[in-house]
């Protein structure tokens, strides 16, 4: 009985930390996790748990799908989870953001996060949507504690070897003035 406690509560804080990314919807983190997989694999002696197999977490508005996820937990708590893609598709993430309509999207082959670090990264075919504006490149990481992304166009950080016609591309729109706003008058004050 200790064993499924340990593991509820494990999972419901991994769910609430895995990608704590800036502005989710905070609501999500009192939310029950559901979760599907069709193994689940748990070592208490590592703090590893692996599920396996068409895997599905939901969390509230958090979703993340992945062919396997591992998760460990450290002496203090803390998780660092990797989901990786399969056969049929990249490992992906929807989130909606705190106190708008629109939701964080993100896919990649692997998607590490870190919550003693609030570091995500995504590995290979990388790609992050929020709102409107989207960001695609070989590499994303994601520093919720500075809010700062970086992109590469190469593995780990780097850049792509030259020649390989491997880009970074992004598409940001423009920011619209809030309806109140007026812009200054070009009339010349007497």
């Amino acid at each position: 009985m200790k064993n499924l406690y340990t593991f509820t509560v494990l999972l419901s804080v991994i769910a609430a930390n895995w990608f704590s990314l800036a502005h989710a919807e905070r609501a999500d983190r009192d939310k029950p996790v559901n979760l599907e997989a069709d193994k689940v694999t748990v070592d208490d002696r590592q703090q590893l748990h692996v599920y396996e197999g068409n895997v599905k977490l939901v969390q509230g508005t958090l979703i993340i799908q992945a062919e396997r996820i591992n998760v460990k937990q450290d002496a203090a708590g803390y998780q660092r989870g990797i989901a990786h893609s399969g056969a049929t598709g990249l490992a992906k993430f929807r989130q909606k953001r705190e106190g708008r309509s629109d939701y964080v999207e993100g896919e990649a082959e692997r998607i590490e996060h870190d919550n003693r670090t609030e570091r995500t990264e995504f590995f290979n075919r990388a790609h992050v949507k929020s709102g409107l504006d989207e960001v695609t490149g070989q590499y994303i990481v994601f520093d919720a504690k500075t809010e700062n992304y970086v992109v590469t166009s190469g593995p780990n950080g780097g850049s792509a070897p030259p020649g390989s016609n491997q880009r970074v591309r992004a598409v940001i729109q423009p920011k619209s003035q809030p309806a109140n706003s007026k812009e200054p008058s070009k009339e010349a004050k007497p």
